[in-house]
Parts: structure tokens; sequence; C-alpha cells
């Protein structure tokens, strides 16, 4: 074995990878539970794309057979319903645990240097994890897939100039239609993934140069002991590697909760809309985005046209999403983690989150003068914590951050 470890070694870096990134990878030794969701979302990247293989096996992107083929896959294919619930529930829960990365990455002040460009990747993964989820969801034709595709490509005509031309262009037809279907099939199958999986490694290999930041906001590497090693650190693996065992467990547990007893989540994986085939003659009651769209969009509709033109909602909705990579320069405190950071930022973010949450909720509701105005209000409150950052998170009071890492 030494010696074909030794064969392998000379013509791959296999040991002095796995050094690099697991067994000498010192991570902080004070990780809590908010760090689980950085290889859960690995994770849910793995699953994706293996139920997705099975699903190509039998899916048709043809308008005339899309539908029917994902009938066939839940009624005829041997655990196709299963694979298919699976693809559908990972969808969602992909997304609930970049939230939570998110938001993990803001109250610790993970987006800060030198980590500005772990962020700027793991925001360009969203942008791309949005635009996998969005062809994805034309491929059911189903009714809400129709239709929901027909209101977001027609937005892109609110584009001063270009609008029309680019809308054509994304849909391949004048209308969404089998050249739609197929070259949302090409993207979602190949293309995306294959830009995120490149996108994942950058983001691995950034954060493994600078190292992991921690609940505490301490750089570990700064003090290091007669080793080398920095002495708040400890090896990734086995300590880390077990524990997100664990989260991983817990995690599948909630996950198979889903698909076996509940994997329309009442309407918000699997809307019932789109159990109907896709009829471009009768639109829907209600068209609204699945619910980790819903923020954007409730952003969309609280903007009032200008002049006849979408562009304004368009416009917000656009730089609600881009505005995150601006975050590690509008943070001016002088410390990283909420823990040592004062009310003013608490207070904020309190707010951001009480925003982002009710604007979801609004985004999911048909649209009525009420609710427009507390989409208003909220999408201000949203706009706000970003505008505002400089001056409160500069003015803050802190306390003192401790030299070496706390349990």
């Amino acid at each position: 074995m030494e010696k074909l470890m030794n064969w392998v070694d000379e013509r791959f870096p296999l040991t002095s990878s796995y050094k690099a990134h697991l067994s000498e990878y010192f991570a902080p030794k004070n990780f809590n539970f908010w760090y689980f969701f950085g290889s859960l979302a690995l994770l849910v990247l793995v699953i994706q794309i293996v139920s997705g293989i099975f699903l190509t096996m039998h899916y048709k992107p043809d308008a005339a057979l899309a539908f029917a083929s994902v009938e066939y896959i839940m009624r005829d294919v041997d655990y196709g319903w299963l694979i298919r619930y699976i693809h559908s529930t990972g969808a969602s829960m992909f997304f609930v645990v970049v939230y939570l990365h998110m938001f993990r990455g803001v109250i610790y002040g993970s987006y800060r240097q030198p980590r500005e460009l772990i962020w700027i990747f793991g925001v360009i993964i969203y942008l791309v994890l949005m635009g996998e989820a969005f062809m994805g969801y034309l491929l059911p034709w189903g009714q809400m897939s129709y239709w929901g595709a027909q209101v977001i490509i027609n937005l892109f005509s609110a584009v001063p100039f270009i609008g029309g031309a680019l809308s054509e262009w994304i849909r391949g037809d004048y209308v969404i239609g089998d050249a739609t279907l197929n070259r949302f099939f090409a993207f979602h199958v190949i293309a995306l993934p294959m830009v995120l999986l490149g996108l994942v490694a950058a983001h691995l290999v950034a954060l493994h140069e600078v190292g992991s930041n921690n609940p505490d906001g301490v750089e570990i590497k700064k003090l290091k002991g007669a080793d080398g090693h920095p002495l708040d650190g400890i090896p990734f693996h086995p300590y880390y590697t077990v524990k997100d065992i664990l989260g991983v467990v817990v995690f599948l547990i909630v996950f198979a909760s889903i698909v076996f007893f509940a994997p329309e989540m009442g309407g918000y994986f699997l809307e019932f809309n789109n159990f109907v085939p896709a009829d471009s003659l009768k639109t829907p009651e209600h068209i609204a985005p699945v619910w980790y769209f819903t923020p954007y969009y409730a952003i969309l509709r609280a903007i009032p046209p200008i002049f006849g033109s979408q562009f304004p909602g368009v416009a917000a909705m656009g730089i609600a999403v881009m505005i995150f990579f601006a975050l590690p320069w509008l943070d001016r405190s002088p410390v990283k983690s909420i823990r040592y950071r004062g009310p003013k930022f608490k207070i904020a973010l309190t707010l951001f989150v009480i925003a982002f949450i009710g604007l979801g909720i609004l985004g999911v509701l048909p649209s009525t003068p009420l609710y427009t105005v507390i989409s208003q209000i909220l999408s201000g409150v949203y706009f706000a914590f970003f505008l505002l950052m400089p001056w409160y998170t500069k003015n803050d009071t802190t306390k003192p951050v401790p030299e070496r890492v706390t349990q």
C-alpha cells in the first residue's frame, strides 16, 4: 500500500492535498452549529447532481412530452417518485442551507478582510444557484412553471432599448415554447452545474488559503506554537469531519421527513398548479415564484411603474441581489463578530431579517393596496441595512475583542 501511495503521489498530489485541506488544515476550535451549513450546502449539491442524473434518464425536453414524462417518472419508473421528490425537496433545502450559511457570514463578519474574495465567490454561487433553480423550475412544464417563467422573462423586456431583444433572446422564440424548454434544459443540466462546481472549488481554495473565520472574529494564525500550528486551531480531520457528520445525520432526518411525509410542503416546495399541464391560453388566478425568490418578487411589486415602465422595479430587484457584493466595503466596524458589536448593528440586522422574511411572505400573497404599502416599507428597511451600514457600523459602541478564541 505504501508503494502504491508513493507511486500515486509521484504523479498526483493526493497525500499533500489530503494534508493541506483535511488533516493539516487547522480550523478554529470554537466552531458552533452555524458552521454546519457550508458542508450541508456541499452535500445538497451532490444530492441534486446525482438525483438529476437519474431524472434525465427518463425526462423528455420537449414541450409536447415534458409534462407526460414527469408523470411517467412519478407513476411508472421504479422509485421515480422518490427521485423526483428528492430533487424537488433538495432545491428548496439548498436555499435553506445557503441562506443560513450567508446569515452566519453576516453575523460573524466572515466577509471582512482578508476574506473578501471568499464572500464574492459565495455571492456568485448564490446568483448561479438562482439561475439554476429558475431554469429547472420550467422543466416540469406545469401551469406555474410556464407562467412563472413567462412573468420573469417578460421582466427583461422592461430594460430600456434592449429589453425586447433581450427577452426574445432568452426565450429563443417570440413566445415560451419548445426552444425555451430545450435551452433551459441544457443550461440546467450541463452548463450551470459545471459553473457551480468550479465556483465551489474556488470558494474552498480561497477559504483554505486565508483560513476559516470563527464566532469571535479572531485570526488564529497570529498566535502559533513552537510547531508552527495555531494555538487555537485543531485539525479539520478528524475533529470537524466527525462534527459535520452529526450535522449531516440531523439534516438527512429532516430531509427524509419532508420527502416521505410532506414533499409539496403545503404548496411551497411544489405548487398545486404545477400538477396541471401548461396551458398558454389559461392564466392561473395568482402567479408567484417559488418561496426562495419571493423576497425579491415583493420588492419588484413594491416599486410602482414610472411612465408605464416596470424598469424601476426590475432595477430594484436586481440591486437587492447584487448589493451583497458590496458588503465587505460597507462595513466599517473595528470588530467582526456580532459578539462584540454594539446595539446599532444588532438592531439593524434584526430589522433586516424581519424585512427579508416579511417580503418573502408578501411575495407569495396576491397584491393588494395594503400589502403594497407594507412591501414598500419593508423594501426601504432592506436597502437601509446596506446603505446606512457605513454610518451605524462606524459609530457603534463595541466591546474589546479577546486575544484568543473563547469556548
